[in-house]
Formats: structure tokens, sequence, C-alpha cells
């Protein structure tokens, strides 16, 4: 930035310009041609209340500037156009939950951002073992569970909030849960890939028990089962975010905190990731850093 105030201040011959040509403040401009005199022991610049010109080494370092400046431009528009020239099919696979929400929102907006690429989204029927989505012809597969140590990459790229919830008449017609204790007297919906349930408070972690009567190894299964009464369920809230709303689930233990679950992007591995994996990924961690699931 402070190169860029420089060459700013001498194509402009004003301070005054070169900051509104910047979009930053007089001061901050006069702080980097003064930060840049100091790191280099020159004058840059002779300064009068009515002009603005170079010295000797400023005429020298100047040079140098717009060279230097020049070849970053011409840099990452070579980068901007090869990424914007990244075509051919990328197969994506995300658990049907959370795919139906967020993901598909986000594919979607990828999808009218770069025409070329030919993307597919599939929900659900994911694989049990973490790279098994590669010999299915996935080039991602997202996933809510911390991957086992093997050859596969993958990114942390948002966090998901999770609640425990009920519907009310489960929660009507049995008897009140005040603490975790209270668990143990209640049936539960269980996700087999995650069947413990950790609450936390005041730093503190309690492992709650409940009795299980139904597990699923997907979500919407479970919510289908939390709806109908069947028992108390850990559901991530993106997924049942409208049915709190709707009064359809309540939410229970609310003093006590749940460890938000990672999603993550997994792809093939090796040193090379092809430009539309990255820029899926990349779009995909932004994109949920603008919209919270």
């Amino acid at each position: 930035m402070t190169m860029r105030s420089f060459v700013s201040v001498v194509n402009k011959g004003s301070y005054t310009q070169a900051a509104v040509f910047l979009g930053t403040s007089r001061a901050l401009v006069s702080r980097h041609i003064l930060d840049l005199e100091e790191k280099l022991q020159v004058r840059l610049l002779h300064r009068t209340t009515r002009s603005i010109t170079l010295t000797d080494d400023g005429r020298n370092y100047f040079e140098f500037c717009e060279r230097i400046l020049t070849e970053i431009k011409e840099t990452e528009e070579a980068m901007s156009d090869r990424m914007r020239s990244a075509q051919g099919n990328l197969a994506v696979v995300a658990p049907k939950w959370i795919g139906n929400h967020d993901i598909a929102d986000a594919a979607t907006s990828f999808a009218l951002e770069y025409p070329n690429i030919n993307l597919k989204l599939s929900l659900g029927g994911m694989a049990p073992n973490a790279y098994d989505f590669i010999e299915q012809g996935y080039d991602v597969a997202l996933h809510t569970r911390r991957l086992p140590d093997s050859l596969i990459r993958a990114k942390l790229i948002a966090s998901i909030e999770f609640i425990l919830c009920a519907a009310p008449s489960y929660l009507d017609n049995n008897p009140e849960i005040k603490t975790p204790d209270d668990l143990l007297q209640h049936k539960g919906v269980i996700q087999s890939n995650d069947p413990v349930w950790r609450l936390e408070q005041d730093g503190d972690i309690i492992k709650a028990r409940v009795q299980k009567v139904f597990s699923s190894n997907t979500y919407v299964v479970l919510r289908n089962a939390a709806l109908k009464g069947l028992g108390l369920a850990m559901m991530p809230l993106p997924l049942v975010r409208e049915d709190l709303k709707a009064g359809t689930l309540r939410q229970v233990l609310t003093e006590f905190a749940i460890e938000d679950r990672p999603l993550f992007a997994a792809f093939a591995p090796g040193n090379i990731t092809s430009m539309k994996v990255r820029l899926f990924i990349d779009y995909l961690a932004d994109w949920l850093r603008e919209h919270p699931i």
C-alpha cells in the first residue's frame, strides 16, 4: 500500500488527490510517504506549498514502484482470467439435510459465477468411509464429522450449531427436563455417527445419557422422528430452525452449551488440486462466512 500511495502522489501531484484516488485519508497517504523515506533512508519528494517534485532517488524509486505494481496487476489479471476460464465437470456430494438448505443456495450462486463449470450436486448417499467418494466419481465431499487419518485432504469451511430438542407432544407427556441427569428418564433418537451427547456448563463437559429408541445415519430421518414425538434429538440448528419458530419442536436445556460441529470439504490427495475444485471450495467457504449456517 505504501508503494501505491507514493506512485499516486507523484501521478496526481497532490496528497489530497492521491487520497481521493485511493479511497483513503490524506493523513494516511502522508504517513505512507514518511514511512517509505524512513525505511529507505532517502528523501523521495521535494514538497513545497505549491508543488511536489521527485528527488533523484525518488525518480529511481518511482520507476521501480511502477514496474512492480504493473507486474502485480498483470499477474492478478492473468490469474483472474484463468479462474474465469475454469471449465469442465465438477461433482459434489453433500448430506441431504444441509444440501437442501444452505449448500444448495451456495452451489447455485457458484454455477452462476462460473458458467463454464458444469456443477453436479448430489444429496444423500454419503459413503461410510471418507475416501469412498472418489471411487464414486465425486470431486468434493462435504462431511460434518472429523475425518479419520487418511490421504484425503480436507478444508474446514464452516461450523454448525447444534441444539437439543423434542416435539411438544413428547415433552408434555414425559418428566420435566431441568438438568442433564433428567435425560436418563427420557427416550432419545440418535445419530449413528455421533452417538454421544456432550453438554457443557462453566467449562465442565457432561456426557448425557438417554434411552436410545431409534437411530439413523441422517438427520433428516431423525428430524421426522422427533417431530412425531418419538423422543429427544440433538439436531443441527439450520435443519430445525423453522420447526422451532413454528413451535413443532421445542429446545431443552438451553442453559447448557453444545459444541458446534465442523463442516469439512474433502477432496482428492496430492499436491496439485484442480482449479475448479479450488474455486468451488474457496467460494463455498467465503459464501458460508457471509451466510452463517
